[in-house]
């Protein structure tokens, strides 16, 4: 994608430089030194178009040798300041992949293509031309930065992944249930055993679209909230009151706490939080355990915090658990776990609202999420947001 606007830029400059160079050659042979200043106008413009372009640029002479490096290359190849001039390209770029494109290019063979780079700040990949130079001994580099480009590739590859399998799995079950009763003739029997659990593959395929639908919507900033002046804490009793019977089956406790706490918000999606939160906290705390919904004012913020007593969440999972579709080993989940999307609603509902989420856990004692919003009168989130001891959700989206 770079490389037709590129090397379109630098095509005809790159033409004048080349011509203007072997010139010199000539010239410094048969006159004197002032006639050789008279084509030092085209490498005076080649320079300024070098310094002026968004992607890096390096010439090397016949010998592989560097000549010249904009600053856009110098950036993406992490070079800084330090002379590289006279310098071979693996000892400036320790890339065995780019050393043997410059060779092949050297040799006339110019190549364009990926390369990955190791460096302080990550892996980083990098489409890189090289192209030989026509008339004259010599070799030119062309380097864009594509990292973030190959990571929203690599995301939109495991979107659809996790996607099609999610799908996939009801779908199976739905169709081998339907083949059950077709095969037995309409049975009673196989109609009244398989037609429920076909309506419950049927009911997780609508709330996993609806949950998609909800995460596209808040991704894209068409979230539509109707705000009002919402009660924080009616809005947790109530939907506590309608988890009660569940965890009562579950022989898990619901604990109350705090007090009235108003923000400017949507009660329907407040509410949605607190479900997704909640259901999450159950389907990891086994029978005895405990989960404690409080809701607390602070200066200009109110905070909404789901504590249990669960199975907590290990510490290299406790950076994911708001990425899409990521889910903490499901054998730890008393339940069947969700699909992946609950953690990541929350978070991008959270946002819509102007406040802040994180999650804290410590593996074996249970996890604490918390959520800070704005109050009904003031927009100043960032004093209690700081005090939250709490890891930051990364990324996108997910739960546990």
């Amino acid at each position: 994608m770079f490389g037709e606007l590129a090397l379109a830029a630098l095509g005809g400059a790159a033409a004048t430089f080349v011509a203007s160079r072997a010139a010199a050659r000539v010239r410094r042979n048969k006159v004197e030194e002032a006639i050789v200043r008279e084509v030092a106008p085209p490498d005076s413009r080649f320079e300024q178009l070098l310094r002026s372009l968004t992607v890096g640029v390096i010439t090397l002479d016949g010998r592989g040798q560097l000549e010249s490096i904009n600053a856009a290359a110098a950036t993406i190849f992490e070079i800084g300041s330090r002379p590289v001039a006279g310098r071979a390209i693996i000892e400036v770029v320790p890339s065995f992949d780019l050393d043997r494109r410059v060779r092949d290019a050297l040799n006339g063979h110019p190549s364009r293509g990926r390369v990955s780079l190791n460096g302080p700040n990550g892996t980083r990949v990098l489409t890189i031309a090289t192209i030989p130079l026509d008339g004259s001994d010599g070799v030119l580099v062309v380097a864009a930065d594509e990292t973030r480009l190959y990571e929203l590739e690599q995301t939109r590859r495991d979107f659809v992944s996790s996607v099609s399998h999610e799908l996939r799995t009801p779908l199976s079950s739905i169709n081998l249930m339907i083949e059950t009763i077709l095969d037995n003739d309409g049975d009673q029997e196989a109609i009244d055993l398989f037609l429920p659990q076909v309506k419950r593959e049927v009911d997780r395929m609508v709330h996993l679209v609806e949950d998609l639908l909800d995460l596209a919507r808040s991704e894209w900033g068409r979230l539509r909230l109707r705000r009002e002046d919402v009660d924080l804490a009616s809005v947790a009793a109530n939907i506590m009151k309608t988890f009660e019977p569940r965890a009562a089956q579950l022989g898990v406790t619901l604990v109350s706490e705090g007090g009235a706490a108003r923000v400017d918000g949507d009660p329907d999606r407040l509410a949605q939080v607190l479900v997704n939160l909640i259901d999450n906290a159950l389907r990891h705390t086994p029978a005895g355990g405990s989960v404690t919904i409080s809701v607390e004012r602070h200066e200009g913020a109110a905070s909404l915090c789901v504590r249990d007593t669960g199975v907590g969440i290990p510490f290299n999972d406790l950076p994911h658990v708001f990425e899409r579709f990521y889910v903490v080993d499901r054998s730890r989940a008393r339940e069947s776990s969700g699909t992946g999307l609950g953690l990541s609603i929350v978070k991008q509902i959270v946002e819509a609202h102007g406040g802040t989420i994180g999650a804290h856990s410590e593996f074996g004692l249970g996890s604490t999420f918390r959520c800070v919003f704005p109050s009904a009168r003031s927009t100043a989130v960032a004093a209690i947001a700081s005090q939250t001891k709490t890891a930051d959700a990364p990324g996108a989206t997910g739960a546990r």
